[in-house]
């Protein structure tokens, strides 16, 4: 894993360097519901760049776990960035979005629960390095954890379920969990087995992936409309 990381991170230093010297990014940074915007140093501003690339190419990754998910919640993310490019006067980047959004609508009719077709590394990892430059060439970085809230909760619940694992056992020897399993969307199929390791109880039934998918969906619908308010606001 730590390999895979400094791998990524070396990877998109250089494709932040990139668009630097070929005039594509800037170093302000765009403050959601806030009308301001925070001036980095370019070395800082880079390396923040690149941070976002990697947690945002993983944060994907992460949610391709149960069918029809990250390619449901991408589509809608897809959606917001056709807009956000004719907001913000990036008319290719729009149509490379509804590309995208048309290759996952297509690809979700096979990988709908059950799945007949998996999307893998090569695909999510790809959605999220394209995502993550989307966010950066348009400025708008910080509305990265709004527009795709799902993916850096679930990304979140992996890092919360490792650290509290680590913690805890070596402080007791033995460790613990905050979920059932993580990803998060794991740990609603897992409901109503009893664990008495895991932090986080509660009474519910095992929810079907299908319908933790359109839950999820749904959620993520809600915070691209929320995005869209945070432009309207400045």
């Amino acid at each position: 894993a730590a390999q895979k990381f400094l791998l990524q991170l070396a990877a998109a230093i250089v494709f932040v360097v990139l668009l630097r010297y070929t005039g594509h990014i800037s170093n302000d940074l765009y403050i959601p519901f806030f009308n301001a915007t925070f001036y980095l140093p370019w070395v800082v501003y880079m390396v923040f760049a690149a941070f976002v690339m990697v947690g945002t190419v993983n944060a994907v990754n992460l949610t391709d776990g149960i069918d029809g998910l990250c390619s449901s919640v991408t589509a809608t993310v897809a959606i917001a960035f056709i807009y956000f490019g004719m907001y913000c006067g990036y008319t290719g980047m729009s149509i490379l979005a509804a590309a995208i959004l048309g290759g996952v609508l297509g690809f979700l009719c096979w990988n709908w629960n059950p799945a007949k077709t998996f999307m893998g590394d090569t695909g999510s990892l790809t959605l999220g390095g394209i995502i993550a430059v989307f966010s950066i060439l348009i400025r708008k970085e910080l509305l990265i954890p709004i527009l795709c809230g799902i993916f850096l909760v679930e990304n979140l619940s992996v890092i919360l379920q490792t650290a509290y694992f680590k913690y805890t056992r070596h402080k007791t020897g033995t460790g613990r969990r905050i979920f059932k399993m993580a990803p998060l969307h794991h740990h609603f199929q897992k409901q109503g087995t009893g664990d008495k390791g895991v932090l986080w109880q509660h009474p519910f039934n095992a929810i079907p992936e299908s319908k933790i998918t359109v839950r999820f969906w749904i959620i993520g619908i809600f915070l691209a409309i929320l995005t869209f308010i945070t432009l309207k606001i400045r």
